[in-house]
């Protein structure tokens, strides 16, 4: 409950819509207490008419008699002194449109502002919790897979806005419901209130037992539901391969097993939640039988005294019930909020220091020296050294799982080393704030990341670059040429993760969005594995003109794509084994001449040999 509270009080913005809405609230208990008032008055309305204001005392011996009792019987009084005939019955019945205005008013207000409370609370979390992702380093990523962190951003944070309205409504208007109904019904008769006091544990610990059993099936089907959702995102993402292998039964046990799953927990949580009501009915209506029984034959109340009596206390058992039915609902967001501030109280392993200062440009060099790093407890590099310098052309070469593209992750601070240290102009990358140091790198993965948005909106990648240099990048990546056939050309608009093109086109694109950019430090990560022959020399030909006024590391298995390299790092099992020319290292590197000779022979025997 407390992290409910606070999700709603998480913004300061908040206080004063959250104070508006409880005032709204307290508006609504006094508009129950007078419609409930105005029912003792009609049950009193023949009583007014025809009787003089001198008769009052004489004729009514009961208003004579307990008219200081309570104050049912004074504004019945006085209503009685000012408004007595038949003249004035209209502004009896002005009073109670009154009263029934009054009630819709503060209805529909205290609904309304408790709405816009919950959507504003849950928008705001919403975008918080997507900014502070953001902040989280890579091994983060490998911690949560894509269903949990999707279910915690939309189903998470739409449940606690559910919730909030229950909140405000159980813990706000209930207590003053409550408090409000029982003092009212102390001044009625405070003999017959004494009954309510017997019977509230009755009420109250079936809502605790509930409750209980409630948060803990709710914190399984909602653990579930994230199971559920990556099965469903898995197949998603790899339709083509299941239908390649005709594995759409084994994709659908998988899907049914999450599905049953969650159709118990579903069933455990409804059960749970729909047997509040009927428990409570059941002593409720107990209660107001002893109560109508003791007050009419043992206390002499009046049948108007009892029917307001038990009215008032029907509000405060009808707010109680409530709370039992919008308790599930409850501890659903309390098991979304815990499982959201999980992700937002967890703080970024990577921060910029308190004088950390930008990395304006790349004057000098990049130094790896006796740089470890580490995925849980396997080293994926050991003491790794080497010194890329300005202009230089570097290739990193080396078996697949090597540790190559681990070390272009370090080189923008995706993780961060555990051991050693690397520089950029001869100042640890720590020195620099971690936007300015990604600012002057360029990227090209493997796999490219493409948004559904037109192809110069994916080039541009949200900065604002000309047409023309848009444009001329595209030209430079040779990815214009299809980009023109394309009815919409630039503004053509891509399908989710690029899906209307080729993994050629694709990555072309991604070489278009590195080569605008400009920046000092171009990185290629196997950028070049997606494309054909052709298309591979023609990038392997504007890479090489960049030679000299761009710092370029090169990860490549294709060997022919890194001869023009300046230099040539050979990986094995995260140690450099050897540094040189290609020359070099195919005189003194084993391990590099048998992978040489072995992809030369293959990339050059002709086909069908």
């Amino acid at each position: 409950m407390r992290l409910l509270l606070k999700a709603a009080l998480k913004s300061r913005k908040h206080l004063s819509l959250f104070i508006i809405t409880f005032f709204t609230l307290i508006l609504l208990s006094v508009a129950d207490a007078l419609e409930v008032s105005a029912l003792g008055l009609i049950t009193n309305l023949n009583k007014f008419i025809g009787i003089s204001s001198d008769a009052i005392s004489s004729s009514l011996p009961f208003v004579s008699e307990h008219k200081e009792t309570n104050p049912l019987n004074w504004v019945i009084d006085q209503i009685k002194v000012h408004f007595v005939g038949a003249e004035n019955l209209h502004v009896l019945i002005g009073i109670l449109i009154g009263i029934a205005i009054f009630k819709a008013i503060t209805l529909f207000s205290s609904r309304y502002m408790t709405q816009v409370l919950a959507i504003r609370i849950s928008r705001d979390l919403r975008l918080q919790y997507f900014e502070h992702i953001q902040s989280l380093p890579m091994s983060f990523y490998q911690k949560y897979n894509i269903g949990s962190l999707s279910s915690r951003v939309v189903g998470d944070a739409g449940q606690i806005a559910n919730s909030l309205n229950s909140v405000i409504g159980n813990y706000l208007h209930m207590p003053f419901t409550v408090m409000f109904s029982l003092i009212f019904c102390f001044y009625i008769s405070w003999q017959l209130s004494c009954v309510i006091f017997i019977v509230f544990p009755l009420v109250v610990l079936p809502i605790i037992f509930l409750a209980k059993r409630l948060k803990r099936v709710s914190r399984q089907l909602q653990s579930n539901q994230e199971k559920f959702a990556a099965v469903l995102i898995d197949f998603l993402a790899g339709i083509q391969t299941v239908k390649i292998f005709a594995m759409e039964m084994f994709s659908f046990k998988k899907y049914k097993e999450q599905n049953d799953r969650m159709a118990v927990l579903e069933g455990k949580t409804a059960k749970y939640g729909l047997l509040t009501r009927p428990i409570l009915h059941a002593i409720t209506t107990v209660c107001f039988a002893v109560i109508a029984l003791f007050g009419l034959y043992k206390l002499k109340l009046s049948i108007s005294e009892l029917l307001v009596f038990c009215g008032i206390l029907q509000r405060a058992y009808e707010a109680i019930k409530k709370f039992g039915d919008e308790n599930s609902n409850i501890q659903k967001g309390v098991v979304a909020a815990e499982r959201m501030f999980e992700v937002l109280n967890l703080r970024p392993e990577i921060e910029d220091h308190a004088g950390s200062i930008d990395l304006i440009d790349f004057e000098d060099k990049i130094e790896f020296d006796h740089v470890w790093f580490r995925y849980g407890q396997e080293w994926i590099l050991k003491d790794v050294s080497f010194t890329v310098n300005k202009g230089e052309t570097v290739a990193l070469v080396g078996p697949t799982g090597s540790g190559k593209s681990t070390i272009v992750q370090l080189l923008p601070r995706l993780y961060e080393v555990q051991k050693g240290e690397i520089r950029i102009n001869g100042k640890p990358l720590n020195y620099y704030t971690q936007k300015s140091l990604r600012d002057r790198l360029a990227f090209v993965s493997q796999k490219p990341f493409l948004f559904s948005d037109t192809i110069a909106a994916n080039i541009g990648f949200g900065r604002n670059f000309s047409k023309e240099e848009i444009s001329l990048a595209a030209r430079k990546a040779h990815a214009e040429e299809f980009i023109t056939r394309l009815p919409l050309q630039y503004d053509s608009v891509l399908a989710e993760a690029g899906q209307n093109l080729s993994g050629g086109q694709q990555q072309r694109l991604a070489i278009a969005r590195a080569l605008v950019k400009k920046a000092p430090i171009l990185i290629l990560d196997e950028a070049t594995s997606s494309l054909d022959a052709l298309s591979e020399q023609r990038i392997k030909d504007a890479i090489g003109a960049l030679h000299g006024s761009v710092t370029q590391i090169i990860i490549a298995h294709r060997l022919g794509t890194i001869e023009h390299a300046d230099k040539i790092i050979y990986i094995e099992r995260g140690v450099k084994i050897a540094e040189g020319s290609k020359e070099e290292l195919l005189r003194d590197c084993e391990q590099f001449r048998l992978t040489w000779d072995t992809l030369y022979r293959i990339e050059s025997s002709p086909v069908g040999t």
